[in-house]
């Protein structure tokens, strides 16, 4: 029996090296990286795959670029698009992979540009959030962080950090045009940053960056509308105060969620009920790094990566969530400004 192979996928920002995108061999059984080649692009904040396995779409700093997954794990360019804007932080595509969503922080932007094919195509919507936040600096104005589909693929959920709520956009799928129907409001000056579905995609998972907790909702239509219904809220980590979380993550079953903690230098690990949405947690211990701005579990679910983005490297550690143990596994590897990492099953 041939046993499954993976790449990952990781981004980062570029210091003098226009690498942005590094590509790795993944080794299963040991829980390890292997350099396979690297792809040249500036300050890659984010990437993600179509839904379709047959792309990748990636910021950077020109806007947005598309690439071919060949056969092997390694990427030909295949568009690059503007946005319009200042550069975005996070990136994802609709069910049909016919449209492109990009979310700005810096100006406060979501853009939508049509695909065909992979390739990218016009702007078909641009919309600017309005309003002032409730902290003086960083939350003074809107700041968007996440933009991703339900998978009915009928509405857009949009976080705005700087606005403490997550606007609801129903999509137009001839024209491209987004509608605002609904707002999800978060605890004032907790900064909803990153949102996850469940399998079934009935729940949705939003992760808060300043007071380090994640809200679970349940996702139902009524009346032709999107409806949520908020059925848990979960910490992170013990106190918020001098942290902050970062990254959300299913494990490739949805058995499992994963978040990371700056400050503290954590990672938390929860099982997933899958049939009623709940989350229990199951351990948060240190990752021996410096801000993990993402971490993730392999997809067997024996390993997890941690990407460490202020003290450039990512580590390793062997994992047992029924013990509920995290154990060091092997040396770290050295990566510059790591922000985001996905994992790919090769074809074959």
């Amino acid at each position: 029996m041939t046993k499954d192979k993976f790449v990952a996928y990781v981004s980062t920002y570029t210091q003098g090296d226009n690498h942005g995108i590094k590509i790795y061999d993944v080794d299963m059984e040991k829980g390890s990286f292997k350099e396979k080649c690297q792809v040249e692009i500036t300050n890659s904040s984010y990437v993600s795959i179509s839904h379709n396995r047959k792309y990748l779409f990636s910021i950077t700093d020109a806007g947005v670029e598309s690439y071919k997954i060949e056969s092997d794990g390694s990427l030909s360019i295949l568009s690059h698009a503007s946005i319009n804007g200042m550069r975005g932080c996070y990136v994802s595509s609709d069910y049909t992979d016919s449209f492109l969503f990009v979310a700005g922080y810096h100006d406060g932007k979501l853009t939508v540009l049509r695909l065909r094919d992979g390739v990218i195509g016009e702007i078909t919507d641009e919309v600017y959030h309005k309003g002032l936040g409730t902290i003086v600096e960083r939350n003074s104005r809107p700041h968007i962080n996440c933009a991703k589909m339900t998978h009915d693929n009928r509405f857009l959920l949009v976080t705005d950090q700087g606005q403490d709520h997550i606007n609801v956009y129903k999509l137009d799928h001839e024209k491209g045009k987004v509608k605002i129907v609904d707002v999800i409001r978060s605890e004032i000056e907790s900064a909803p940053r990153h949102v996850k579905f469940s399998k079934n995609g009935k729940f949705v998972y939003i992760v808060h960056e300043f007071k380090c907790f994640i809200d679970v909702y349940e996702y139902t239509i009524k009346n032709d509308l999107p409806y949520f219904e908020k059925i848990q809220t979960v910490p992170t980590i013990g106190t918020y105060k001098g942290n902050a979380a970062s990254a959300l993550s299913f494990s490739e079953d949805y058995k499992y969620l994963v978040t990371s903690n700056a400050g503290d230098n954590s990672v938390t690990l929860y099982s997933v009920d899958q049939e009623k949405g709940f989350l229990t947690k199951i351990f948060t211990l240190p990752i021996s790094g410096e801000y993990p701005k993402d971490t993730m579990l392999f997809p067997n679910n024996k390993f997890l990566v941690s990407l460490n983005h202020e003290s450039n490297n990512m580590s390793f550690f062997k994992v047992d969530p029924e013990a509920g143990t995290l154990i060091m596994n092997g040396k770290s590897m050295p990566v510059d400004v790591p922000n985001c990492i996905v994992f790919y099953k090769l074809k074959g």
